[in-house]
Formats: structure tokens, C-alpha cells, sequence
């Protein structure tokens, strides 16, 4: 498939910004929660754009979809998003055509991942799907190349072994707790937030130390309780997180708030504390640092902590690069047949039109014409020629639009 259209008017992106180059700060400014995303599609929708789909993780905040020029995505980004043109065009990327299509193979099959391969972008970039097929914001080129994805994402999954082993931004954070606090089982732990990230690192550290030390907060109490009588821990009000701050010796935020929760003013400590936000946004407070005794550690430092199984992961990257080889190349062949199939149904409409001109001619010039031999050979003919040019479409050195637009003008035609 040749770079320059996927489609006569707009062209596929892939816009966004993730841990490489935007640090916690400036991925808090661009991150989407859940009704920002909504809002986002619903002006996509009014804004005419064909088709996209939008990812907010703590790790990275994109847009994939059509549009005449990119900058109808940043916008979109902008507008529903704390972020700034000025501070995207600082951190950010802006990947086209054959470039939007590797990097959402790689970013879907965790070799993007802050931590090579994690899977857990796969089931965020289904739920984007299903967000955008809801709103009428899906096309078949789109949903053909998430479902390769996904399917390179699994195959992976199954066939390599690049997400062997222990190792999440939750395993990084009970490792960090675990090197850091002497004495940990006698030591209480307090978890402000039940989110994915929150759950994990709880039961992580569940498995490792007293269940009896371990208290629950969350703003919604009920998930709390749920997920505190699956792993047999104490649940405590919202209202008490001041009180409970006060008897913990290692807090960890993890909740999904859009402005931090914990900041020095609440923090009325009679012995050292140690804090793990493992938010995006930020929801501890720098101001923290500010007190003698608090030690604050961020995601993105427990991220670059490197170990034995991440340095065996990257033996499996070739294996997975081949996977996603293989399925990119069955996309793109889908998408040439897709590109050249309206060219070559109107080139096979005009020949048969011209056939049946020449037969209604050569019926009045003989008696005995005869009828069936004459179809039968000439749909014979029409068939050869299409299979030529249709071969010649397929051949991966072909300029598919050139050739499209030569056969369009020699045969009068155009596909639709």
C-alpha cells in the first residue's frame, strides 16, 4: 500500500503522547476520563469526522481516525483535555498512513508499554472500540485494523513469552514497599483508591504480608467492600482517610481523580510515611515534600525499575515483531483489494456493456449467430483481462492510486 491516501479525502492518524516523552504532569493535562471521552466523540461526531477511536491510560493519551489534517484531532484533544496546542507540540507525535497503522500494532501488542509487555492497553483499546461503534464513529477499515490487532495481541500473548513473568506497575510498587520498609508485616499499609491499578497492587500485597494490616478506602465504598471481602482486609469511610493517614505507615493513592487528594494540609503525621501515587493524573500533592518525614514515589519511578524478568522479555521482542509482521501484511493486502475491488468491478461493468453492444451488433449482421458460444467466450475474455489488471494492483510494487486513475481514464470509467 503506497502512503499517500487510504482514502480520496482524508487520510488515517495516529495522534497522542505517552510516557517517552511527556512525564506524569503533562500526561495529567491530556488524559480523558470517561464522560471527557464521551463529550470528545459526541463533538466528532458534529465535526463530520468518518471514523476514530480515543485511549487515556496513565501511560499515554491518543487518537487514531480520519481527517483532512491532523490538527482536527489535536483540537479535539485540546478542547476536551487541561492539555495545550503548545504543550502538545512540545511532547507529542502525529503518525500517518502506513505509520499510524505500525504504531497501533505495536502500542496494542505491549512493545510500546511502559513496561514491555503489558497487555493491559488491549482490553482499554476493545472498550474504545465499542465506544466509537456506538456513536456511528466506526469504519470498516478501522474495525479491520483493530481486529488485526487484537489478534496480534493474542497470538503474541499465546505464542511468545514477552509477558512471562511478574512485572506490572503494581508488582513494581509491593517490590518497591517490600526493599524499602523494614519490618512490613508489622507495618500498616493504607490503599486510597479501588482501581485496576489499586486492586493489583492489593492483591499482590495480600500474598505477601498480613491481611490484618492492610484498610481499604475508596469514594464509593461498596467497590471497596467488595474487593476487601475477596481478599479479607479492612474497609474503612472515606470520611476517616485524615484519621487513617495518620496510623499508616506506607499509603498508596491509586484513584482516578482529575486534581489531587492528598495534599500536606491533611497530612497530620506523628511518624515517617511513605506514599506510592500510582496515578494519572498526579493525586498526591508535590506539596508533600515539603514535610520532614514523608518520602513520595511516582509511577513513572517505579516504571523504570529494570529486572531479571523485563531484561528476559526483551529476548522475545524479534518473535513478536514477526507476528505483527505477518497480520500487518494480511491488513495491508486487505486494504489494496479493498482500494482497487470498486476500479475493477466498474472495469468489468464497462467491458460487458462493450460486449453487449458488439453482440447486439454482430445478431443483426448474421443469421446464424450463434448466441451462447459468442457469451461464453467473450465473458471468458472479460475475465483474463480483469485477472491481469487485477494482478498487476495486487503486486506490492504497483502505485495502486496511479495505476487506478491510468485505468479509469483509459477505460472512460469511474469507480465508485
Amino acid at each position: 500500500m503506497d502512503n499517500k491516501h487510504i482514502s480520496k479525502h482524508t487520510t488515517f492518524y495516529a495522534i497522542g503522547l505517552s510516557y517517552k516523552k511527556a512525564d506524569a504532569e503533562i500526561r495529567g493535562r491530556f488524559s480523558l476520563d470517561s464522560n471527557a471521552i464521551q463529550t470528545l466523540l459526541g463533538q466528532a461526531k458534529n465535526e463530520n469526522i468518518e471514523a476514530l477511536v480515543v485511549t487515556s491510560t496513565c501511560n499515554r493519551t491518543e487518537i487514531y481516525g480520519f481527517a483532512e489534517h491532523p490538527f482536527q484531532l489535536i483540537k479535539l484533544l485540546c478542547d476536551n483535555s487541561q492539555g495545550t496546542v503548545e504543550d502538545f507540540q512540545k511532547v507529542a507525535y502525529v503518525y500517518k498512513n502506513q505509520e499510524a497503522i505500525s504504531h497501533l500494532f505495536k502500542v496494542g501488542t505491549g512493545l510500546d508499554s511502559q513496561i514491555l509487555g503489558d497487555f493491559e492497553i488491549i482490553s482499554q483499546l476493545k472498550t474504545a472500540f465499542t465506544e466509537s461503534k456506538s456513536k456511528n464513529l466506526m469504519n470498516a477499515f478501522l474495525e479491520r485494523l483493530i481486529n488485526s490487532v487484537i489478534q496480534a495481541s493474542k497470538k503474541i500473548k499465546n505464542e511468545t513469552e514477552i509477558s512471562s513473568g511478574a512485572t506490572s506497575v503494581s508488582f513494581a510498587a509491593v517490590r518497591y514497599i517490600f526493599n524499602n520498609v523494614e519490618n512490613i508485616s508489622n507495618k500498616n499499609i493504607l490503599l486510597f483508591g479501588t482501581g485496576k491499578i489499586g486492586r493489583n497492587t492489593c492483591e499482590n500485597l495480600v500474598k505477601h504480608t498480613k491481611h490484618d494490616h492492610i484498610t481499604l478506602i475508596n469514594r464509593t465504598k461498596d467497590k471497596a467492600e467488595r474487593l476487601a471481602r475477596k481478599l479479607d482486609v479492612i474497609v474503612k469511610d472515606y470520611t476517616d482517610l485524615q484519621l487513617e493517614i495518620q496510623k499508616a505507615d506506607v499509603l498508596v493513592v491509586a484513584t482516578g481523580a482529575q486534581n489531587p487528594t492528598v495534599d500536606k494540609a491533611i497530612l497530620n503525621l506523628k511518624k515517617p510515611l511513605l506514599i506510592l501515587d500510582l496515578s494519572i493524573p498526579k493525586n498526591v500533592h508535590e506539596n508533600v515534600q515539603d514535610l520532614n518525614n514523608v518520602t513520595l514515589v511516582h509511577m513513572d519511578h517505579l516504571s523504570q525499575m529494570t529486572d531479571e524478568t523485563l531484561e528476559n522479555r526483551k529476548k522475545h521482542i524479534p518473535a513478536a515483531e514477526a507476528i505483527i509482521e505477518e497480520i500487518k501484511e494480511e491488513f495491508i493486502t486487505w486494504t489494496k483489494g479493498r482500494k482497487f475491488a470498486p476500479a475493477i468491478h466498474a472495469l468489468k461493468a464497462k467491458l460487458n456493456t462493450i460486449k453487449e453492444k458488439e453482440l447486439s451488433s454482430q445478431r443483426k449482421k448474421s443469421s446464424n449467430f450463434d448466441e451462447e458460444q459468442a457469451e461464453m467466450i467473450s465473458n471468458r475474455i472479460i475475465q483474463k483481462i480483469t485477472n491481469h489488471f487485477a494482478n498487476h494492483l495486487k503486486d506490492e510494487n504497483t502505485m495502486v492510486d496511479e495505476s487506478i486513475e491510468w485505468i479509469e481514464k483509459i477505460f472512460q470509467i469511474e469507480a465508485k
